[in-house]
């Protein structure tokens, strides 16, 4: 007597039985989209807030494009923060005495790269003084000046703080510096900074903001795809 057939499951006809696990892991996940989609909100209002600063930032540079075309002199900011105003123009110190030396490097006004003498200047019996670059050399050699009334540009002073400085909420207001319009004792004059000098990388800020949001929504619904996936 033969055995009967045993039952063929057809997949199409009859439903596939559903796991508690399956269940489980097709549950949608609000809390991880929820964290994912404030993520993303919060690079795009930092990359729109970045555009906003490049807007600010080319408008600072057209200030201080205005500031270097004019021959007009202003008194020297004896006191930081520098107002804006002040910065590329025009001016003249009085460098009673000379504290020491601050060498950078740096260029002359030929392009010739050198050493800048930074002055640290007494300007009077009390006060906060004056940085003056009094001009380029060839080494570290300390120039044989005692001060005088140098006439030349205000520029942004070589001590500025840091991103980090400034987040910590530790930087204190950069001091502005004199660059010598003629090189004294013998140096050759120093480069004046250019307001092109300015940074303005808001763009490329915002761009990679941009991108992060692009990328962590595609990641995460590529993932939420595969964990709903029957």
């Amino acid at each position: 007597m033969s055995q009967p057939p045993e039952p063929v499951f057809d997949p199409v006809s009859e439903p596939v039985p559903v796991t508690e696990d399956a269940t489980a892991r097709r549950k949608y996940p609000v809390i991880p989209t929820i964290i994912v989609a404030v993520a993303v909100v919060t690079m795009l209002v930092l990359g729109f807030w970045q555009l906003q600063r490049k807007a600010e930032k080319e408008a600072l540079i057209a200030l201080f494009e205005r500031n270097m075309a004019s021959d007009q002199p202003v008194a020297y900011p004896a006191l930081p923060p520098v107002a804006d105003e002040f910065l590329y123009r025009r001016s003249s110190v009085n460098c009673w005495d000379v504290v020491g030396f601050k060498p950078r490097g740096g260029s002359d006004r030929n392009g010739k790269a050198g050493i800048r003498m930074v002055a640290e200047c007494r300007t009077g019996a009390e006060g906060p003084g004056a940085l003056v670059d009094i001009g380029t050399a060839d080494d570290f050699t300390v120039p044989d000046w005692g001060g005088a009334i140098v006439t030349g540009r205000v520029v942004p002073g070589p001590e500025q703080p840091t991103m980090i400085q400034q987040l910590l909420g530790k930087s204190v207001p950069a001091r502005p510096m004199l660059v010598a319009d003629e090189g004294q004792a013998g140096l050759r004059a120093s480069a004046v900074p250019s307001a092109a000098d300015t940074p303005n990388n808001h763009m490329a800020y915002a761009v990679q903001w941009f991108l992060f949001a692009l990328a962590a929504t595609v990641i995460y619904i590529l993932a939420l795809r595969r964990r709903l996936r029957p």
